[in-house]
């Protein structure tokens, strides 16, 4: 089965203004807005949402959130619904990432709740999962990473999979200038394709895409995307420049 690319900026807690959002999103459109052979996905600030939603509005390029609350609305101060994504133009919304797993705290149960609502809503998951540095030393990444994903995936069924995106992030790569050597990011990749298979069906895991993240970069990206079982990036610092980024799209194609 071939899995279009998909490539997603996750531009953390960066270019949140609107000249600069307005700016990266409009050079971004230049570059790589008319690819048809990749879906690129723009994740901003929520400060930026609406201002690169208009920025990218008749471009190939859709819109991303970094993070959601499991209620349609109420007294959760600070959060932000699905709804509301879906109604700023969002069609993707980052779940799971290192990043609220542990500043944050997030665990499973909360995580796997926020996917169940992001499909209910009609939006797509892009479910980050990965290792830390420690548990790579103690050989436990499949373990890690078999939780994250038969966790996180609680109640989903086969025909919401079509929309559910899996990225692989090792949490010792992210932003450390480390990056997972293609042969050993394919072998996490392997192994997640079959767990997908053990939980659904081989056809259903077969046609879902899984992004690497964990500093990506132009001259690492090609090699990465080259592998069977890799189909795409989540790129973090390499998202908030033009050319970088554009590069990384284009070496999906």
């Amino acid at each position: 089965m071939t899995r279009k690319p998909i490539i997603a900026g996750n531009w953390k807690m960066y270019k949140g203004g609107i000249k600069e959002s307005r700016d990266l999103a409009l050079g971004l459109v230049k570059e790589v807005g008319s690819l048809e052979q990749v879906e690129v996905v723009l994740c901003p600030p929520a400060t930026a949402l609406l201002t690169v939603g208009e920025s990218i509005k008749g471009s190939t390029i859709a819109l991303g959130a970094q993070n959601i609350y499991p209620e349609g609305q109420g007294a959760f101060t600070g959060e932000i619904s699905a709804e509301f994504l879906k109604e700023l133009g969002c069609t993707y919304c980052i779940i799971g990432h290192s990043e609220r797993r542990t500043i944050f705290a997030e665990p499973d149960e909360f995580i796997n709740k926020k996917v169940l609502f992001v499909l209910k809503t009609g939006l797509k998951p892009i479910l980050c999962c990965g290792e830390t540095e420690a548990q790579r030393k103690q050989g436990v990444t499949e373990e890690v990473v078999r939780r994250h994903i038969t966790e996180g995936l609680k109640g989903v069924t086969a025909e919401q999979m079509a929309d559910v995106v899996i990225a692989y992030e090792p949490v010792w790569a992210i932003g450390t200038g480390l990056t997972a050597k293609s042969e050993d990011a394919e072998a996490v990749h392997k192994f997640i394709r079959q767990l997908l298979a053990d939980l659904y069906s081989s056809k259903v895991s077969d046609g879902v895409r899984i992004q690497y993240g964990g500093s990506v970069k132009p001259d690492n990206a090609a090699e990465l995307m080259s592998q069977p079982n890799i189909d795409g990036a989540l790129v973090g610092g390499a998202s908030l420049k033009v050319d970088s980024f554009a590069t990384i799209v284009k070496a999906g194609c």
